[in-house]
């Protein structure tokens, strides 16, 4: 923090500044035109990265600025303020850049020793340029969450789960799994037991209004969520029970009597909004139920709630078990529900992957469909949220009907080569330019038995095959504690080796320093 490096007798940081404007200067007067379709998107990536990158420069200044006392040098009354009128900035921006700095720089004790970030492996992953101020928002906000009661150890961890999310997902991805791993994070609902609640749960129907529409207002406890969230999944989708079209199809969409090209077109002309589509389903579905008493299937299965859960969940009766849907529920509630349900038992080998089931056609069975939505509990690309409810099933290997003849010929419709995907990563999938391709893990590697997906050149150029996290929250959760906890042990085993070894100084009692009871 000495003055005299930067502007002054070494002008290191000017000698950098000078290069970044003449860097900038040149990008301003390059012909941008006479870059290739992978030039323009290759260009934008690293620039992306180096802006990235130039955050964390930031807000290594925000905590010089603070450390040196300048908002007081200069009148101002905070460092918010400081930068308001140093930079010109908006409130907002001033507070989010001072706040960002406060969770992800590097500040000093009065010695002038570094002290560790509060998020440290989100600023480990700005300073690569992995990540940006919007990752880094979402990231705190999530952890702003967490009850105080939850041990350090379980915070810590889940930091770094969301720093890795964040490393290959969007802020708005970040954010979503970090509600779900607020779940993981406080299962047993300590904040919200069963009395909270039960206490809380309602449904109000209000009075008509004059123009005949009816206010609803109320909250779903977990279970009600659960049972709700299949029939939106099914009845919800565009296109489908859409009372301004009259050609849209109504009932569900996979029934035998909806032909796939007039669903397609009918979604086209969809206008309305998640909202409207989600009212004209409950409609469709209630009235589906009152004339027929069933609500048939949806992608092979039938609409029910499917609820995964592990054995250990099972035995213990605590966590939260999720659903095809991607909401999440008490394992209590879960068990309450199984109890007016038929059972469908999986079982899994140690890497959490279904044993085998086969058949020698191209659409999976249902009991696959159940396999796979227990195992991957929804799409398999990366960084992909969507639940099992809104997936098909994919040939990890593309089927072919003659695929006896050679193990290069095809895939069959095997578990062990089934997956999901739900339908706008589906098409992804393709051999032309752009393409993703997909491949089981091999048997050695990380991640046994799930599915690599593989982006095209101009999202990642090294092609490296990756797995989806975004659905096994409590796994990624579950690791990070274990390394958390076998560091802390490994470094309490070195501070004992290294007492042992220490020099033995006799005292007059004659004892000597080692001799603490330590063993």
């Amino acid at each position: 923090m000495d003055s005299s490096n930067g502007f002054g007798e070494l002008g290191t940081v000017s000698e950098h500044l000078t290069a970044l404007d003449a860097a900038v200067a040149g990008l301003l007067d390059d012909q941008l035109s006479q870059l290739s379709d992978a030039d323009v998107t290759a260009t934008l990536q690293r620039i992306e990265t180096s802006l990235r990158k130039a955050s964390t420069v930031g807000h290594r200044l925000v905590v010089e600025s603070v450390e040196r006392g300048l908002p007081g040098k200069y009148d101002c009354k905070s460092i918010n303020n400081f930068l308001i009128k140093s930079l010109r900035l908006s409130v907002g921006d001033a507070s989010r850049r001072v706040t960002a700095a406060r969770k992800v720089g590097t500040w000093h004790n009065l010695g002038g020793d570094p002290l560790p970030a509060d998020l440290p492996a989100t600023a480990a992953a700005q300073r690569d340029g992995a990540v940006g101020p919007d990752h880094v928002d979402a990231i705190r906000q999530v952890l702003r969450k967490v009850p105080r009661a939850v041990e350090v150890e379980k915070v810590d961890a889940a930091e770094r789960v969301l720093a890795e999310l964040a490393r290959l997902s969007t802020p708005d991805a970040v954010a979503a799994a970090g509600q779900q791993l607020l779940g993981y994070l406080n299962p047993d609902g300590s904040l919200t037991d069963d009395r909270d609640r039960k206490r809380q749960r309602n449904f109000r129907i209000g009075r008509q209004n004059a123009d005949l529409m009816t206010p609803v207002s109320g909250l779903l406890d977990p279970e009600a969520r659960a049972l709700l969230e299949p029939l939106l999944a099914k009845y919800a989708r565009p296109g489908m029970n859409n009372p301004d079209d009259p050609t849209s199809p109504t009932g569900d969409a996979d029934s035998p009597t909806t032909k796939r090209d007039t669903l397609v077109k009918a979604a086209g002309r969809d206008t309305r909004t998640a909202g409207q589509r989600n009212h004209d389903a409950l409609k469709a579905g209630l009235r589906h139920v009152l004339g027929s008493g069933i609500l048939g299937s949806h992608r092979g299965l039938p609409v029910t709630a499917i609820i995964t859960m592990t054995l250990k969940q099972l035995e213990e009766a605590t966590g939260v078990a999720t659903t095809a849907s991607g909401g999440m529920l008490p394992i209590r509630d879960a068990l309450r529900m199984a109890e007016f349900a038929h059972p469908v038992l999986c079982i899994f080998d140690h890497s959490g992957r279904p044993l085998h089931l086969g058949r020698n056609k191209r659409l999976a069975s249902a009991d696959q469909r159940l396999a796979l939505i227990a195992a991957s509990r929804g799409c398999t690309r990366p960084g992909c949220d969507a639940p099992a409810s809104m997936t098909a099933v994919h040939h990890v290997k593309g089927w072919k009907s003659n695929h006896t003849k050679g193990p290069d010929d095809g895939g069959a419709t095997d578990i062990e080569n089934l997956d999901l995907a739900c339908d706008p990563c589906h098409a992804l999938i393709h051999d032309g330019p752009g393409g993703w391709q997909t491949a089981n893990t091999p048997d050695g590697g990380r991640y046994r038995g799930r599915t690599h997906w593989i982006a095209p050149p101009h999202i990642d150029p090294d092609r490296s095959p990756r797995v989806n996290h975004r659905h096994h929250l409590d796994e990624l959760l579950a690791k990070a504690l274990a390394r958390s906890r076998a560091r802390r042990e490994a470094e309490l085993k070195g501070r004992r080796r290294s007492r042992r070894a220490g020099p033995r100084i006799d005292r007059d009692d004659g004892t000597s320093p080692n001799d603490d009871g330590v063993p």
